[in-house]
């Protein structure tokens, strides 16, 4: 039996579409998506307004920055802020403590709502399950200088604390003004009010585990803790590397709110941070826009290394860990 096969179209008969093919195919998904498009519009107006039109300003970062000349006739400076910075006597003990704080923060504030997220999971009363996590819920939405209040009636001088502890041991301990107990205070408060907020997420995510793993995993003979480490966990990995990378560009971002209710001098060694550092020599200082607008692009250029760092490693660990 003969076959016979058609010749192959020659590169010359295929032709690319023209630009007016592909304006009309623009138009037609936009005119399919336009509710969609509508509803973004918004949100790409507030980015546009407040988040990228105001980078215009960084140029005074390489300016000696004045009111009279405005930011596009101030004179060059080059980067002799950014140099004037890290020769700065100050630059060590400040970037040490941003460092060991962020550090803090993600040892032991980025794990606690995942555990809290798998002991509410794990629960077995709805009731009581609803109940706690409306409770961890509500810290998030109180300012910080409330809940510094609350810290300071427990564990200042006069504190429901240190009045234990003095019924108990004999003497206080001062928690608020001390350098050895600054950080374990800060990083407290900081999973106190945020722990249950920052679950959500992680719920949200072991809905996704499949019951039926296990179940399986029980008949086999595996108990709790085993079905806990073996399904669950790996069941929301990639949403544990997504949010671990999304706080590592953050790591610098040590909460300003947070140190400016809890600073004081005597702890202002260890609590000093980037941000705090750019408000005083930025706004509490005389003319110093420049420098702080420096320090802070500083800042931001470390922080977009760590992301990338971050998101190359979790991609090599797992394809679905990564943001892009």
């Amino acid at each position: 039996m003969r076959t016979t096969t058609e010749p192959a179209a020659s590169p010359a008969l295929i032709r690319e579409p023209s630009a007016a093919v592909k304006r009309r195919r623009l138009w037609g998904k936009m005119r399919r998506f336009g509710p969609l498009y509508l509803l973004f519009l918004p949100v790409l107006a507030y980015y546009a307004i407040f988040h990228y039109a105001p980078m215009t300003g960084v140029v005074i970062a390489f300016k000696q920055y004045n009111f009279m000349d405005g930011i596009f006739h101030s004179p060059w400076a080059g980067l002799d802020h950014f140099r004037r910075f890290v020769e700065n006597g100050d630059f060590w003990e400040i970037f040490r403590n941003t460092l060991l704080l962020a550090f803090y923060r993600i040892l032991f504030a980025f794990p606690a709502p995942i555990l809290f997220a798998v002991l509410l999971h794990e629960m077995r009363f709805p009731k009581w399950k609803r109940f706690f996590q409306t409770v961890s819920y509500l810290p998030h939405f109180v300012s910080w200088v409330v809940v510094y209040a609350l810290v300071y009636n427990f564990f200042s001088e006069s504190g429901l604390v240190n009045m234990l502890l003095k019924s108990t041991i004999g003497h206080s301990v001062e928690f608020l003004s001390s350098t050895e107990y600054y950080r374990t205070m800060f990083v407290g408060s900081a999973v106190w009010k945020e722990i249950g907020w920052n679950a959500i997420i992680f719920l949200a995510a072991l809905t996704r585990v499949d019951p039926d793993l296990n179940e399986a995993c029980a008949i086999d003979g595996a108990t709790r803790w085993q079905r806990l480490w073996h399904v669950t966990l790996p069941g929301i990995r990639s949403v544990i590397s997504i949010m671990l990378v999304l706080s590592l560009g953050g790591i610098l971002s040590v909460s300003f709110e947070q140190t400016l209710v809890m600073i004081n001098p005597q702890v202002a060694p260890v609590a000093e941070v980037i941000d705090y550092y750019i408000y005083r020599v930025g706004l509490l200082n005389t003319n110093n826009y420049s420098y702080a607008t420096a320090v802070g692009l500083f800042r931001s250029l470390i922080a977009l290394s760590l992301v990338l760092i971050a998101n190359f490693a979790s991609k090599k660990l797992d394809e679905e860990g990564a943001i892009w």
